[in-house]
């Protein structure tokens, strides 16, 4: 895999900010004032979402205007250590990044528009599952890119189950990510964050090498079923134009690898520049994108049939 590869795989530049790496879990922070962070709704946050922003947009100004990824990486992480949090934040791209370069969510001399997708969900209802801080998320994170990158509401998207959003089920947020792609033009900038449950679940399609799926529970998971990277990757990864910077932060568990990106930095205070996953292999992930969303639903559906007959042959062959 070389820089051209990754270039053709993936046209946009993308960068992600991850909670923790696959094996870990995230968490949420019960006071969020103890970030020093403003508290529109409830008293909690992300562990990761509270961290970043109050590098970033402590005391609600633009604090790492000349900040490098690395500093902002390494800040991040300190934040965490310091509040007792044992998760490594990791910071991933479709392209190695110079971590010395400034941190930014809007290129320099930009002309294009900056469009956003914003999801938080704290499970209202659910027991056990339900969480406090994700919409507080949201809120703070939404106020930030507003007034230290320029975004507007008008091209903003927000998804939270607080009842006067759009509610996040899967199919409002692949909708969501799925428009997203769609509107997005050459130099445009986009920002998407999300906040709330993650998991880790079986691959059905051998894509991964670990065997595991990264994947985001939408509110309506018990009846839809999860996002999966690849749901992720065909919808929203893969179609966004070349020219584009795309910022993602995914405050969830098991986040590490969840837009399949081929190169990562740890923040563990041992990595100073960014690795590319010798093995990564973006044969399965291109041949997922060609299939679209729908096509790849199908093969999901398929691949339960599949282990829905073999365990009939089992239960056959045990006399059940």
């Amino acid at each position: 895999m070389s820089e051209e590869d990754a270039a053709k795989a993936i046209p946009a530049v993308v960068h992600m900010f991850s909670g923790c790496e696959d094996k870990q879990t995230s968490a949420d922070v019960s006071n969020v004032a103890s970030f020093q962070l403003p508290d529109p709704v409830g008293r909690a946050g992300g562990a990761l979402t509270s961290s970043l922003l109050n590098v970033t947009y402590a005391d609600h100004k633009d604090t790492c205007r000349d900040f490098s990824y690395m500093e902002v990486l390494e800040a991040v992480r300190g934040q965490l250590q310091s509040k007792g949090y044992t998760q490594m934040p990791q910071l991933s791209s479709s392209r190695k990044t110079n971590m010395g370069d400034k941190f930014t969510l809007v290129p320099d001399n930009f002309t294009g528009t900056r469009r956003a997708v914003m999801i938080g969900i704290n499970y209202v209802g659910h027991n056990p599952g339900e969480l406090s801080g994700c919409h507080n998320d949201v809120f703070n994170m939404l106020a930030y890119i507003k007034e230290c990158h320029g975004f507007e509401d008008e091209n903003i998207t927000i998804l939270m189950d607080d009842g006067n959003h759009t509610e996040p089920t899967s199919a409002n947020i692949m909708a969501a990510y799925k428009q997203l792609a769609a509107e997005t033009q050459e130099g445009d900038a986009v920002f998407c964050h999300y906040s709330g449950h993650g998991c880790s679940i079986k691959d059905d399609d051998g894509d991964e090498d670990d065997g595991m799926d990264e994947a985001l529970c939408p509110v309506d998971y018990a009846k839809a079923g999860v996002l999966r990277d690849d749901d992720v990757f065909t919808t929203l990864v893969a179609p966004m134009p070349k020219d584009v910077l795309m910022t993602v932060v995914m405050d969830c568990c098991h986040s590490g690898t969840i837009l399949d990106l081929p190169y990562t930095i740890v923040g563990n205070g041992e990595m100073q520049e960014m690795k590319l996953d010798e093995g990564f292999d973006f044969g399965p992930l291109l041949q997922l994108a060609k299939m679209g969303f729908e096509g790849l639903k199908q093969f999901h559906a398929q691949g339960k049939e599949r282990r829905a007959k073999r365990r009939q042959r089992w239960k056959n062959r045990l006399g059940f």
